[in-house]
């Protein structure tokens, strides 16, 4: 055991040897002739220690790059798999509009294998790539954008404000309107203009571990915020990285301009990025003012202007106040835990007045509409809920509260919300692929998804309902799983959603639910019997999914295929991989397939003590641990379970995309006896 000890300990060492001979750090509380820098296009170093990037003129490209470049990527350990190395950054800008127009374009911090970038456009490509080489992989480009414009890949520019991770073009993978999480609060975002501020602090922090991000913005001269902007965002930069980059900034402006600065800057590779000490930076460019509205000459005219503005002030106020106290509906206690509330005109405009064309699902709770954002260009899904005295803003509030707080990637992330008098609104992502289900039963072009796809798929839904399950503050029964709730995003990774269904309860407490919820095929068998729902019920459910995406079969196809029925039958017969959806043409995985399916009748067990939960669930998938043997795999399907699920009024849904309503399932004696 000593000597096992001593083994581990002589590995590890070498590795903190390594990881601390690779630290590097730097800092510029203000610039000078002396920072080493290597400066292209536009950029200067003040007289007053400012770093400007770029002037006024229109389609000029600044850079900024530290002339030492910084090893970013490990190679040097063969028995380990290389990565990239962690770091943080620190910096404060100033963008100085002109007092007319909007300005523009942006700036971004940059990580880069060349300090010259042949060729790159000024405008929407911030000095950085072209047109031509825009997005690929060969550029080994990482930056994160602080943009004022917004029409990358459209027809117009308009005024943006927004926060972009990008790389190796600029093809954002994630923004955020430029905002900072109010102390106290665990989402109440604060927004501020970056170009109408005096300076910005931004921090940016990469785990090369974990392979996730936090990027934090702050007006000065705020402090920081505990809570980042972006906040653990999933990003491998080994593929972008090379072994040596260099590390700065790059701005343009395009046929709208503005001024680029920076007052200080601090950078650390394998370490936390030196603090700044805002007293010793320069003091901020000024910003431009409108002239005077109101001559010397006609001072006069002007006092006895501005008592008239007053008096129609007081007017059209006291107007407002009572449209205002005659038509907003006062805050329910729901409401005041959930801030992130959209102007219902800004969704009107989004989504074209919600017409048809916009249409991308219909469910049993109301329709969801495709927009884009007024204010940030942002695609959106929008989900506009029928309120009724039977339903409606029971799993509006519902749905609001619990995927409001909800943080994680296999969740459709939940943007805002809106009520105006009867209509309810609620905002998230839009996921441009649609359901599963769409993709397995209605693909488009034929699209069929390989073994590879599927299995990933399955681990991603498996990783979403653990969160909920176990890992978040509180215990959170979805009630509705099923392959048209799980989203498939742009990288085809699984995106659980619709939580209008779903239920809250603290752990180790059980779940007081008696309503029977939920989709035919999908419903455990003591949910129909009792009506109380539990995380095995929500085990049951992804087990029918399990079996749903090996077959490709829905779970009840007509009055007498029922999947779970078929998969056991097969199971007993010998032939298990019998079942495996023909248009994988036998391109799979058979141990992979084989324990998908074993796992899937594990799941589906009749008894609900029999089933694993979605910790060990998750164990198994990832291969750690290996599948229990049953000889007799006791599902107990019978026609008296068969009946139970045969009296349920069912409310089908009505699909043309992935984005629909949970189907709300009541049973008339249960509803009667109470």
């Amino acid at each position: 055991m000593a000597s096992a000890t001593l083994l581990l300990f002589l590995l590890f060492v070498p590795l903190l040897d390594q990881v601390a001979s690779n630290s590097k750090s730097l800092i510029f509380e203000g610039f000078d002739e002396n920072s080493e820098f290597i400066l292209e296009g536009s950029s200067i170093i003040k007289t007053s220690r400012l770093l400007k990037l770029t002037n006024k003129s229109t389609n000029i490209v600044g850079h900024a790059f530290h002339a030492t470049p910084f090893q970013m990527l490990n190679k040097t350990n063969p028995p380990l798999q290389p990565y990239a190395y962690s770091f943080s950054t620190s910096f404060v800008f100033s963008i100085v509009s002109p007092n007319s127009g909007s300005g523009g374009y942006g700036l971004a911090f940059t990580i880069a294998p060349s300090t010259k970038f042949p060729g790159a456009e000024a405008g929407h490509f911030l000095g950085l790539v072209n047109s031509t080489n825009d997005g690929n992989d060969s550029n080994h480009i990482f930056a994160v954008e602080f943009d004022t414009v917004n029409g990358y890949k459209g027809d117009s520019d308009t005024e943006g404000n927004h926060v972009g991770v990008n790389v190796n073009g600029m093809d954002s993978r994630i923004t955020e309107p430029a905002a900072y999480i109010e102390e106290g609060t665990i989402s109440v975002k604060e927004d501020f203009r970056m170009a109408k501020v005096d300076s910005v602090q931004a921090w940016i922090e990469y785990d090369g571990e974990k392979r996730a991000m936090n990027i934090t913005v702050a007006p000065l001269p705020l402090p920081r915020p505990s809570k980042p902007l972006i906040e653990n965002y999933a990003i491998e930069l080994y593929t972008v990285m090379e072994e040596r980059m260099f590390v700065g900034f790059s701005a343009s402006t395009g046929q709208e301009a503005s001024s680029h600065y920076l007052l200080g800057w601090s950078f650390a590779v394998n370490g936390i990025a030196p603090s700044l000490n805002i007293s010793n930076l320069p003091n901020p460019p000024p910003k431009e003012k409108e002239p005077s509205s109101f001559p010397w000459v006609n001072v006069a005219i002007g006092i006895l202007s501005a008592l008239t503005l007053s008096l129609l002030c007081i007017l059209f106020l006291l107007t407002c106040y009572k449209r205002y106290v005659d038509n907003f509906e006062a805050l329910e206690d729901w409401e005041v835990d959930c801030p992130h509330r959209f102007r219902y005109r800004d969704l009107h405009i989004a989504t074209k007045g919600f017409i048809e064309s916009q249409l991308i699902g219909v469910g049993g709770f109301g329709a969801v509409y495709k927009g884009v954002l007024p204010t940030t260009a942002t695609e959106v899904a929008v989900k506009r809920i029928l309120r009724s005295p039977f339903h409606g803003m029971r799993e509006f509030a519902a749905e609001v509260e619990s995927l409001g707080r909800l943080r994680h990637k296999n969740l459709v992330n939940l943007q805002g919300w809106c009520k105006k008098k009867n209509d309810l609104l609620i905002v998230y992502d839009f996921i441009p692929n649609g359901s599963l289900d769409h993709i397995l039963y209605n693909p488009n072009r034929n699209f069929v998804l390989n073994w590879g796809q599927r299995f990933n798929i399955l681990k991603g839904i498996s990783a979403g309902l653990l969160y909920l399950h176990e890992e978040w503050e509180k215990v959170v029964i979805h009630r509705d799983v099923k392959t048209s709730n799980i989203l498939i995003d742009g990288h085809l990774n699984a995106r659980l959603g619709d939580f209008g269904l779903a239920r809250l309860y603290n752990h180790g407490q059980v779940s007081h639910t008696t309503n029977v919820v939920g989709t035919v095929g999908y419903i455990a068998p003591e949910l129909a019997r009792t009506g109380k729902a539990s995380t095995s019920t929500d085990v049951y459910a992804f087990g029918v999914v399990l079996l749903e995406v090996v077959t490709g079969k829905r779970p009840i196809d007509s009055d007498h295929f029922f999947l779970v029925e078929w998969v056991i039958e097969n199971y007993h017969l010998g032939q298990i991989l019998e079942v495996v959806d023909p248009k994988l043409n036998l391109v799979y995985d058979e141990e992979e397939v084989e324990l998908v399916l074993k796992l899937g009748l594990l799941c589906t067990q009749h008894r609900q003590d029999y089933r694993p939960r979605m910790k060990q669930v998750t164990r198994y998938l990832n291969f750690d641990d290996p599948l229990p043997f049953i000889g007799e795999w006791g599902h107990g399907v019978s026609e008296s379970s068969r009946t139970s699920s045969g009296f349920l009024e069912v409310t089908r849904t009505v699909a043309k995309s992935g984005y629909l309503s949970s189907i709300n399932m009541t049973t008339k004696s249960i509803d009667a006896a109470r």
